[in-house]
C-alpha cells in the first residue's frame, strides 16, 4: 500500500480541504496520516476515517491585532508582526520535519504531500526527497501576497524571502497542486515549471454534508431579513467592508430591517467586535467565534442572504472561497465585491459588486432584501451549480486522477468529470 504523509499549519479534521483529500485518498487505497497543528485541544495521535492523526501544540507568540491608534502602535506592530510570522512559521517546520522523519521510520512513507503556509516547509520536502521518496505541494495560498495582505505591510525583505520560498517549494515538487486556473498560471510562469507538472484540485463542498437544517427560532423570530457571514477573520478577510457597509445600509439608507450572524474565528475578531461597536452596530450583528458545526448550519439555514466581502487584492483577486460554494450548497443567494475566481464559482448564484466599494454593497444588500423572487432563482441556481459541476466529489477524482499519474497508473475519467475539468481549465 502506498504510504501517503500529509503535513499543514492548520487544525485537523476542522480544515475541509484537508480532511477530504485525506479521506479521498483513504478511500482510493493509501495509507495517509496527517501532521497538522492542535487548535482545539485534540488527543496528540488519533485515528479519524481511516487516517492517522498527529497534532503539534499550537504557540502565539504574539497577538495579530491590526490596531494601531500612532505611529509607535504601528511600529510594534511591525516589529511583532514580522517576529511573530518567522518564529511561528519556523517553529512549526521543524517540529513538522523531526515528526514527519519519525512517522516515515515508524509506519514507512513513499510520498510527503505539503499543504501551504508555510512555503519553509519545502526542506521538509527536499528530505524525503533526498531519501527517494516524492514530494507534492499543495499551494492554498499565496504567501507573498497572504503576508502583504494579513500584516499591512510593504514588500520588504521578508516578502522577497517568501517569494524564494515559494519558487523553491514549486520547483523541487514532483506534483503541485493548484485550487484554480488562476493559480496554475502563476505557478508556472513565477516558478517557471511545467504546467503539465501541475494538477488543479478545487476546493468544494460535499452537498450531502451541506443540507438546510432547522433555522435558529431567535434568528427567524425577528421577524427581520437575516444575513450571514461564515469563514476565518483576518485582516485581510474584508470583514470590516461588511460591517461598514452595513453601517451605510442601516444609517444612510435607513434599513433597520436586517440582522447579520457573523460565524468564524479569526486574529482580527475582537478588533472586529470593537469597530461594529464604534459603527453603532451591536442592535444589528452578532459574533459567534468558533462554533460547532450544527450551530454554524442552523445559523446559516436561518439567513435570506449569505455575504462575501473578501476585497479585491492580488491575494483575493485570484483566490477561490469554499464559503461562496458552502453558502450555495445551502441555496443561499451571495453577495460579493466582482473578483475573478468568485465570479467563476458562483456564476448567477451572486450580486458583483464594484470591488471594494461599500456604500454599493450595501445597496446590493437593500435590492435584494427587496426581491425574494430574486433570491429564490439564485438560491436554486447554487445548489444546482454545485450538485452537478462543483461537488468535492469532482475534485476527488482528479486528485485520485493526479496520484495515480504519479506513481504511474492509469485510470479513466468519467465524463461528468472531465466536462468540469475542461470548464475550468478554460475559464477559471
Amino acid at each position: 500500500m502506498t504510504k501517503i504523509v500529509m503535513i499543514t499549519e492548520s487544525p485537523y479534521p476542522e480544515d475541509t480541504r484537508i480532511k477530504n483529500e485525506a479521506t479521498t485518498l483513504v478511500k482510493a487505497g493509501y495509507s495517509v496520516t496527517v501532521i497538522a497543528l492542535n487548535f482545539n485541544a485534540r488527543p496528540f495521535q488519533e485515528t479519524l476515517h481511516g487516517v492517522r492523526v498527529y497534532r503539534l501544540p499550537m504557540i502565539t507568540l504574539f497577538a495579530k491585532s491590526s490596531s494601531k491608534k500612532n505611529w509607535l502602535d504601528f511600529l510594534l506592530y511591525r516589529i511583532k508582526s514580522s517576529l511573530g510570522y518567522i518564529l511561528e512559521y519556523v517553529y512549526f517546520t521543524v517540529t513538522g520535519f523531526f515528526l514527519s522523519h519519525y512517522v516515515n521510520l515508524k509506519y514507512g512513507a513513499d510520498v510527503v504531500h505539503i499543504h501551504n503556509p508555510p512555503n519553509t516547509l519545502f526542506v521538509i520536502g527536499l528530505s524525503f526527497k533526498l531519501l527517494g521518496k516524492r514530494y507534492v505541494f499543495d499551494h492554498h495560498d499565496l504567501a507573498p501576497e497572504l503576508y502583504l495582505s494579513k500584516y499591512q505591510v510593504s514588500q520588504d525583505l521578508l516578502y522577497k524571502l517568501l517569494l524564494i520560498e515559494e519558487k523553491m517549494s514549486l520547483k523541487l515538487a514532483d506534483m503541485v497542486v493548484a485550487t484554480n486556473q488562476s493559480y496554475k498560471e502563476i505557478d508556472a510562469r513565477r516558478a517557471g515549471i511545467d504546467p503539465e507538472k501541475i494538477v488543479i484540485v478545487r476546493n468544494g463542498p460535499d452537498p450531502a454534508r451541506f443540507q438546510p437544517v432547522a433555522p435558529d427560532v431567535q434568528l427567524k423570530s425577528m421577524g427581520k431579513t437575516i444575513l450571514a457571514y461564515l469563514g476565518i477573520m483576518g485582516p485581510q478577510d474584508g470583514v470590516d467592508y461588511m460591517l461598514r457597509a452595513l453601517h451605510h445600509l442601516a444609517y444612510e439608507l435607513h434599513r433597520r430591517d436586517f440582522f447579520c450572524v457573523i460565524v468564524g474565528p479569526g486574529d482580527a475578531l475582537d478588533d472586529l467586535r470593537g469597530l461594529a461597536t464604534s459603527l453603532g452596530l451591536d442592535d444589528y450583528v452578532r459574533f459567534t467565534g468558533f462554533i460547532p458545526k450544527a450551530d454554524l448550519l442552523r445559523y446559516l439555514s436561518s439567513a435570506d442572504i449569505c455575504l462575501d466581502p473578501n476585497p479585491s487584492s492580488p491575494l483575493n483577486d485570484v483566490s477561490t472561497w469554499i464559503k461562496v460554494m458552502e453558502y450555495m450548497a445551502l441555496s443561499k443567494p451571495v453577495i460579493s465585491f466582482d473578483l475573478r475566481e468568485t465570479r467563476f464559482s458562483a456564476q448567477e448564484a451572486a450580486v458583483y459588486v464594484v470591488p471594494n466599494d461599500t456604500h454599493a454593497y450595501a445597496r446590493a444588500i437593500a435590492d435584494l432584501m427587496d426581491d425574494r423572487e430574486k433570491r429564490e432563482r439564485m438560491g436554486r441556481f447554487g445548489r444546482q451549480r454545485v450538485e452537478h459541476e462543483l461537488a468535492w466529489e469532482y475534485s476527488a477524482h482528479h486528485l485520485v486522477l493526479a496520484y495515480a499519474k504519479l506513481f504511474g497508473k492509469a485510470l479513466a475519467a468519467p465524463p461528468a468529470v472531465a466536462r468540469v475539468n475542461r470548464g475550468i481549465q478554460t475559464k477559471g
